[in-house]
């Protein structure tokens, strides 16, 4: 199937809130993202109320709408005043919030949600909310992470796996520019996946190492000539964990992107790849994921 995604710089911003404190956050860090891209900032609040109607009295579903309508006036109210010009709508689903989510962000737009919701047990795990909008996600996600207290570094940091991941450099170069920053383009390569269990070929490391600081340049040489004007810096790690040098990069960057939902085995749906899981849960920047689509859903990534 097609990828729906069209330019970095086509898409509208569109974030969830739920009351918690992380989703504020959140809607704070995407009126950033929204205006650096001269677009409009959706915020959202999806209160489920059809899906619980049977369980709830009329009562209790008003009031639910109007606590849902009070958050999205109150996030409003603090976006506008953070970001003054910035062009802010809001609206109320009577879904649930992932599906709220996928139908708002539409076929171009770019969904931002927080580390974790209210229902959440521990500030480092992402909820369950935005996982289930990650994993399900067709068009870009950003989970927003490792903001408080920080300051810029600069850099926007490109996790790519081999040259099919070449729209998520142009994502990241794209971002880059738009922070006026730097671009590191990071393939890593995990060493035991790549020889099995076949000892003899542990000889050929360098060999390995050669191929994939190719695959690197493949992509690096096409943002390279389509950027001419941003800073670029490529490397290719060899590890026994692609997602902890991932995880340890993060730390020097204002947004990592990367690669999101994969397909399940039996073709039982979509799902996050156990690299991309790590990060999303453990990264110390925002996490911005770049929907996979065809024969490549099936990488752990």
């Amino acid at each position: 199937m097609e990828s729906t995604i069209r330019t970095p710089d086509a898409s509208s911003v569109t974030v969830g809130v739920d009351g918690s404190e992380q989703a504020r956050a959140a809607a704070l860090w995407a009126g950033g993202e929204a205006s650096r891209r001269g677009r409009p900032l959706h915020i959202v609040f999806g209160a489920d109320t059809d899906g619980r109607a049977l369980y709830l009295s009329a009562e209790t579903i008003e009031q639910v709408r109007a606590a849902g309508r009070e958050l999205l006036d109150d996030t409003a109210k603090a976006v506008r005043a953070e970001y003054p010009g910035l062009n802010v709508t809001t609206e109320f689903s009577r879904v649930d919030a992932a599906t709220t989510l996928h139908r708002a962000g539409g076929l171009y737009g770019t969904v931002v949600v927080g580390n974790r919701g209210l229902g959440g047990f521990t500030s480092l795990m992402l909820g369950s909310v935005g996982l289930a909008t990650a994993a399900a996600a067709r068009t870009p996600v950003i989970v927003v992470r490792g903001i408080e207290g920080t300051e810029e570094r600069g850099v926007v940091l490109a996790a790519v796996r081999d040259e099919h991941d070449l729209v998520i450099a142009r994502y990241a170069a794209r971002e880059a520019e738009l922070r006026k920053a730097s671009l590191r383009v990071l393939h890593v390569w995990n060493i035991i996946q790549s020889v099995g269990d076949v000892v003899p070929m542990l000889d050929d490391i360098d060999g390995l190492t050669r191929e994939h600081v190719e695959t690197l340049r493949a992509v690096t040489d096409v943002i390279h000539a389509e950027f001419p004007d941003l800073a670029v810096e490529s490397d290719a790690e060899k590890s026994m964990s692609v997602a902890a040098v991932l995880v340890e990069a993060s730390r020097h960057a204002d947004l990592l992107v990367t690669g999101g939902r994969r397909a399940t085995p039996l073709g039982l749906g979509r799902s996050l790849g156990r690299v991309t899981h790590s990060l999303v849960h453990h990264a110390h920047c925002p996490v911005l994921l770049i929907p996979r689509f065809g024969d490549d859903l099936g990488s752990t990534s």
